[in-house]
């Protein structure tokens, strides 16, 4: 164990009630070495993400594989520390607000991708940070678990139906395949150009495959006390969020 790790541990010697992996990828089996020593009693390793274990999905997200090593990681030490790994799908409001949906808040440009009409799951970053509170709650329940959650099943032309509602305005709207857009992910990446992995997430599950709908995998909304968000409120957030900063930065 490094003393960077050591260090960083300090602060839950007294209280080691819980720990949450934050490193998007690799870099976790040290701290959950560490978390061990510590006296952890739970660790929430990096997931907060798509389904880590769909093999179709990891074949084209670069994140993936680390994440699902992390996990095996934890399953051989079950008898030193718990572990529950939270699977929200993708970070609703985070996503709209950068445009990884496809949806260009500022020119008011949607590009679809396979028609748009595929289901994802998606997540609030406020249900994300209730269910990782109720995973702490029920922690019986959801020891040595993934644990799936979701705001909403939507699609992009669920997206877009409400931001033209919301904003009452129409969008410009443009198509791409899939397979389009996960060509153009690895040759951005065969390039240097690591954004290029963004590219692929969205062909995969926002395109015809659906490899982002957590739906097979089984939810834990109902078990955890969670409840379904209105999508037209939470555009409405967004949009509002993009207008202040906008006016901000003027």
């Amino acid at each position: 164990m490094t003393p960077w790790a050591k260090m960083t541990l300090m602060a839950y010697a007294r209280e080691p009630h819980g720990m949450v992996g934050v490193f998007a990828t690799g870099g976790q089996q040290i701290l959950v070495d560490a978390a061990i020593a510590a006296g952890v009693k739970r660790f929430f390793p990096s997931e907060f993400g798509p389904p880590s274990r769909n093999e179709k999905f990891a074949a084209l997200h670069p994140a993936l594989p680390p994440k699902v090593a992390t996990v095996d990681y934890l399953r051989s030490k079950e008898s030193q520390i718990s572990w529950s790994a939270l699977i929200p799908g993708a970070f609703f409001d985070w996503a709209m607000k950068i445009g990884l949906f496809g949806f260009d808040i500022d020119s008011k440009t949607a590009t679809l991708i396979d028609g748009g009409t595929a289901t994802f799951t998606a997540s609030t970053l406020p249900a994300i940070a209730k269910a990782t509170l109720a995973m702490l709650e029920h922690a019986d329940e959801t020891k040595n678990q993934y644990v799936y959650i979701s705001s909403f099943h939507i699609s992009q032309k669920d997206i877009l139906d409400a931001v033209e509602k919301v904003g009452g305005q129409k969008w410009t709207v443009k198509h791409i395949t899939s397979e389009e857009l996960i060509a153009q992910g690895n040759k951005r990446l065969a390039e240097g150009d690591n954004m290029g992995a963004t590219d692929l997430v969205g062909g995969a599950a926002l395109g015809k495959q659906a490899l982002g709908d957590s739906r097979p995998w089984g939810l834990w909304d109902e078990k955890l006390g969670l409840e379904k968000e209105d999508l037209e409120q939470s555009v409405r957030d967004v949009l509002v969020y993009k207008a202040n900063h906008t006016e901000a930065s003027e």
